[in-house]
Formats: C-alpha cells, sequence, structure tokens
C-alpha cells in the first residue's frame, strides 16, 4: 500500500483517535509509533484475555519499561481497560495512551471512562487532496472518495461495496445497534438522497417506511460511527430569516456514490453536483479539525432561498464559499455570495467550480475546484491573498 504523510498532529499527550474504518488510523499510529506497546484488541485471544482481567494492561506494561508510549488499537472492544489507563495517567509516570476506536458510542453505551477530559479527542479523515499530491484525481475522487484502503486498489467499486457490507456487519448488526439490518438498509438508501440537503427527517421515514423516532436514531448512529454529519446554520448577526435545519452529508464521496442507487429517471449532473459539494465539504471539515486555531463550518440559507452553500468562521478567517459542478460562471450562480456579503461585508467570497481560470468577479474569488482542493492545507490560509 502506498503510504503518504498525513496533515493530522498528535496533541502530545493521551489522547484517544476515532474515526471510520479504513481511514489509516492503525497505520498512521504505527508510523508515528513504531516502538510502542501495542494492543491489537482485534486479536480474539488477547481481546479474550483483556476482557477476563483488565488489570492485565498493567503487568504488560510493567513487562515493558522503556516503552512509554501504549497504543489500545480499537478500544471500544474492553472498554473496562480505560478505567486502568485513567489510573496510569493519575500517576503521572511519563506515560503517553493513543486510544483509537471507529467512535464513543459503544463506550458512552457501556459506560466506559472517557476519561473525563485527560485524554483529547481526535478524528482521523478521509485523505485530503494535498495529501495526496500530484496523485490527487478530482474524477477518481468524485467516483471512489478518498479512503485510503482504496489507494492501491484496482476494483474501488467492489471495495467500497464490502466496506459497507463489513461496516452493516461489523459496526452497526454486531454490536446490536440495530434491530432489523433490512430496515436499516432501506434506510440507508433513502438517506443517500438527503446528502448535501437539509436533512427532514419526516421525508425520510415516509419513504422508507419506517417510524420517525427510529429514523432519528438511524442518523445518530451514523453521526456517531462518523459516517454521517450535519452542517449547521450560520445564525450569528443574522438580519434575515433563516432556515433553522441543518444539512446533512455522508462522510466520504465514494460512500455516496455506492449508496445512492441510480436509474433512468436519475440525472447524473444532479449526482455529479451533490457528490462535488460533498467532497468540498469533507476537506472542509478535515482542514477545522486539523487546524490548531478553532475553526467551525456551517451553511448559510434565508427562507427566501438565497443560500451560501459553506461558511467557516473561526477566531481569525470568515469565509463564504459556493460550489458548482458546471464549466462556466453565470451571474445567477453568485446571488447567494452577494446577499451574504451584504449581510456581512466583512466576509470573503469564493466560488468554486469546475471551469479552468482563475478569475476575479467583483468581490468574489473564483477558483477552479481542483486546484481549490489540491492546495487546501490545515493550519495554511483557506484562500490566497486578494
Amino acid at each position: 500500500m502506498s503510504l503518504y504523510p498525513r496533515h493530522f498532529q498528535e496533541p502530545g499527550v493521551s489522547y484517544f483517535l476515532f474515526g471510520p474504518r479504513g481511514t489509516g488510523k492503525t497505520t498512521l499510529i504505527r508510523q508515528l509509533h513504531p516502538d510502542a506497546l501495542w494492543l491489537d484488541l482485534l486479536l480474539p485471544d488477547l481481546e479474550r484475555s483483556l476482557l477476563a482481567r483488565p488489570e492485565m494492561l498493567l503487568d504488560m506494561i510493567a513487562a515493558e519499561p522503556g516503552k512509554k508510549t501504549v497504543v489500545i488499537d480499537e478500544v471500544q472492544k474492553v472498554p473496562a481497560l480505560l478505567n486502568i489507563v485513567h489510573l496510569m495517567i493519575e500517576k503521572k509516570e511519563g506515560y503517553q495512551f493513543v486510544l483509537t476506536g471507529s467512535s464513543s458510542r459503544k463506550l458512552k453505551r457501556t459506560g466506559g471512562n472517557l476519561l473525563g477530559g485527560r485524554a483529547y479527542k481526535r478524528t482521523l479523515h478521509p485523505f485530503m487532496a494535498s495529501e495526496l499530491g500530484k496523485d490527487f484525481d478530482l474524477e477518481k475522487a468524485l467516483s471512489r472518495g478518498m479512503l485510503p484502503l482504496l489507494v492501491d486498489s484496482s476494483d474501488p467499486r467492489s471495495v467500497l461495496e464490502g466496506y459497507i457490507s463489513l461496516y452493516l456487519k461489523e459496526e452497526i448488526q454486531t454490536e446490536g445497534l440495530i434491530r432489523s439490518l433490512e430496515q436499516f438498509i432501506r434506510f440507508l438508501d433513502v438517506i443517500s438522497f438527503s446528502h448535501g440537503s437539509i436533512l427532514n427527517v419526516l421525508n425520510v421515514a415516509r419513504e422508507s417506511e419506517i417510524k420517525r423516532s427510529t429514523v432519528s436514531n438511524y442518523v445518530d448512529i451514523l453521526e456517531e460511527l462518523l459516517l454521517a454529519y450535519q452542517v449547521p446554520v450560520f445564525t450569528k448577526r443574522a438580519t434575515r430569516i433563516l432556515t433553522s435545519h441543518p444539512k446533512f452529508y455522508l462522510f466520504d464521496s465514494g460512500v455516496f456514490q455506492v449508496l445512492r442507487s441510480k436509474g433512468p429517471l436519475d440525472r447524473s449532473q444532479e449526482i455529479d453536483g451533490v457528490a462535488l459539494e460533498g467532497l468540498v465539504a469533507q476537506h472542509l471539515t478535515a482542514w477545522c479539525d486539523y487546524s490548531r486555531k478553532q475553526t467551525a463550518l456551517y451553511f448559510w440559507r434565508t427562507r427566501s432561498d438565497l443560500e451560501v452553500d459553506f461558511v467557516i468562521y473561526g477566531e481569525d478567517c470568515f469565509y463564504a464559499i459556493e460550489v458548482k459542478s458546471s464549466k462556466k460562471i453565470a451571474p445567477s450562480d453568485l446571488k447567494g455570495l452577494h446577499a451574504f456579503l451584504q449581510d456581512y461585508p466583512e466576509a470573503k467570497a469564493l466560488f468554486l467550480y469546475r471551469g479552468k481560470e482563475k478569475l476575479k468577479m467583483g468581490e468574489v474569488l473564483c477558483l477552479p475546484v481542483e486546484e481549490f482542493l489540491r492546495t487546501l492545507t490545515p493550519n495554511q490560509p483557506l484562500l490566497p491573498t486578494f
């Protein structure tokens, strides 16, 4: 498998590293800590032993006194280990614990000790274009996504289908998070149509023939497994009446493409446009998470349907971003950005499109979306100076 440097930076103390399967958590931590004491809880014998006697972790640490970094991979499989980790952190003997997992949901459900703030929580995302460098290909990213497990795959579609099946079996059904797999699969098919849209739980429930409360629970499961997220409305100093509902995104464009059923009545341009918006969303989410300064991702939409796809707001940045899959720019494409700038003249406006030219149209900088993604790097300015 090809190895690419990741933008993720360790906090320098003990931390949880969460992220969906396939984002490269284990590979990354092995690169960062090749000499660590490593506990792989995917090994059945080790998992059984530690379930029976969690305090065995103390014996394992004592047997390797020179190893001050302890990695517990898939820590949610033995939540009781966190009590031992908590004890060791409290002793302040110089140990760093790196605790990986696909989500904190099982830890919360089982009353797992989340260490009371004594360990940071970090998330590893799919690849960013700037991590892949010259190997980034926009068309491939839109069709197959940015999961590291696909980098060297000759059949990415089959890998993605297997990935989704694995998640359904191992992360959702096996953990008892759902009662009906058939019902959940039906929900996934319907929720894929909400990718890049305001989430209407009632509509999803009606179309999937599932109770509304069950749909809400399923959405929660996707979010807690980091398979989806919602982007809230930007409401600071609002002068217009805004929508109140968040937008929904699946975490990776390739996963969206596999889940989204297609037929003769589906327009490819519509699907491509939503896929492109989602690809930008996952990059901006990673940029916010990996950057040292606190920033957050929003969108903006008025009741009169003026909209800006993304708003980045932080202590020293304020950007409005619109994304279109077209290769040409029509004046109407900039309508939402112009309205936003009227309300927020402090913001910088960016229009991303599939064309090749870099243009300045009034106060709006228009950039080829591929160029933007390639240069988007955490802890660097979101946009070039303009």
